[in-house]
């Protein structure tokens, strides 16, 4: 943040502009590309581990504080938003009318002021044991259960390798019950002879039941993970789609002052800091009385209602797409860029969207948190991220595909530059249909998934 702030403060770094034509040299580009890798680089740290390293201060075994670390998770996302809200806001008014400097330097300073809160608790916090490379442990297991290939697994399940004692072998991590799942996999704790090399065990040679259950625990998540992606590309559309459908209605709050089309993403920020006080303090407790569940939904569950109602959010879009396109057709409009239908009638859209989040997204979050083995919850963080990064990719291959099929003989496809003339009405009914058919997929995976069981304590 400080490399980027420099690059629009200091006049070597920044670029000379004549109104708004920049030319930037090719030393001032790598510095600027520079910063923003940088960024992303300490963001790939920071948000895989943060809610992981969040989660980790409350006491499992404590009734009273593993009740509040499912309502963490909630207040987590909210405090994201918070921050999203003023960033939206606050900094781009900024950036747009102080300049680039201060709209840089502020979340500089900000970011600054965060660091040092962070190290100022650090006599307080709960560290959980590294346990090594999670990666690594994948691995050993992956090849000690294709170097047993033709071994056979012992109908005793307690005849396959495991530590004598109630604690596992593996540093910050609990014992995890064998499962009978996946089963190949457990060829790689058969016991041979050829496992011991000096009088120690090779791990590349035989692996124990909780390691083999890690692998087991990580490939059952796989499924759950994967059908977040597309709800990640209906999540995407708030910086597309619906940004060109904005871009062709009135955006005026007045006389004088125009809404970016862009900034309507506010209300997705709005709807979910309006949603999880909602979900917290009155869905849950309601639910709860039913169920006689300590979170109310079960995690699936949870994920499964956001899902639903991403569904509806697409089906809202379509309809409002639909309207413009008729409301064009009546006025003959077809060549105007903007016609007199207020960009506010996007507003339900983007609010359902934030309504969907708080049920999926934050349900991911814990989810991914809980399933995990105790010493790879970072790393099952970072891969439910990653469904975001898909979801752009899927949206992105989407529009490809439709463009493609859609413009074939001439014709103006969709989505062209007018979408006046175009269907995105039909892109919306796409990706609703889509969402539809993964919703269902979710049901069958979610109706076969057994939740992890665990033994013992950690090391």
């Amino acid at each position: 943040m400080t490399l980027l702030t420099l690059s629009a403060s200091i006049h070597g770094l920044k670029p000379e502009c004549i109104k708004d034509d920049c030319n930037p040299t090719g030393s001032q580009t790598a510095v600027f590309f520079a910063a923003l890798y940088i960024i992303a680089l300490g963001t790939g740290g920071i948000k895989p581990c943060v809610s992981s390293f969040g989660a980790d201060q409350f006491d499992e075994t404590d009734e009273f504080e593993r009740k509040k670390k499912s309502s963490f998770f909630n207040w987590f996302y909210l405090s994201i938003n918070i921050g999203a809200l003023i960033a939206s806001s606050v900094l781009v008014w900024i950036q747009m009318n102080v300049g680039w400097s201060w709209g840089f330097g502020v979340p500089t300073v900000a970011m600054a002021i965060a660091v040092v809160f962070f190290f100022s608790g650090s006599n307080l916090y709960r560290l959980q044991k590294p346990g090594g490379s999670p990666l690594t442990r994948i691995f050993q297991v992956l090849v000690a259960s294709m170097r047993k290939y033709s071994a056979k697994v012992p109908s005793d399940k307690s005849l396959l390798y495991e530590t004598p004692d109630m604690e596992s072998n593996i540093e910050g991590s609990r014992k995890l019950e064998h499962t009978e799942k996946f089963r190949f996999f457990d060829k790689a704790a058969v016991e041979t002879e050829t496992d011991n090399v000096k009088g120690m065990v090779d791990p590349w040679r035989l692996c124990t039941v909780t390691q083999v259950e890690e692998l087991k625990s990580i490939v059952k998540i796989l499924p759950v993970w994967a059908s977040g992606i597309v709800f990640a590309t209906v999540y995407s559309q708030m910086s597309t789609m619906f940004v060109l459908q904005g871009n062709t209605m009135d955006q005026h709050i007045g006389p004088h002052f125009e809404i970016p089309s862009a900034s309507l993403s506010l209300f997705d920020t709005v709807s979910v800091i309006f949603w999880v006080p909602i979900y917290d303090q009155i869905i849950i407790p309601v639910v709860r009385k039913f169920t006689h569940r300590e979170r109310g939904f079960t995690q699936l569950q949870r994920m499964g209602i956001g899902l639903v109602i991403s569904i509806f959010a697409m089906v809202v879009a379509g309809a409002l797409e639909v309207i413009r396109l008729d409301y064009v057709r009546r006025n003959n409009y077809y060549d105007r860029t903007t016609i007199p239908m207020s960009i506010f009638w996007q507003v339900p859209q983007y609010f359902l969207v934030g309504c969907a989040e708080v049920f999926t997204f934050i349900g991911q979050l814990e989810f991914f948190y809980d399933q995990a083995p105790d010493a790879m919850r970072s790393l099952c963080s970072a891969l439910s991220l990653t469904t975001v990064a898909l979801g752009n990719y899927l949206s992105t291959l989407l529009v490809t595909i439709v463009t493609d099929i859609t413009t074939r003989d001439g014709k103006l496809g969709w989505i062209p530059d007018n979408l006046n003339r175009g269907h995105l009405d039909y892109f919306y009914w796409l990706l609703a249909i889509l969402s539809l058919i993964n919703f269902f997929v979710y049901l069958l995976i979610a109706k076969f998934y057994t939740y992890k069981k665990v033994t013992g304590k950690p090391r």
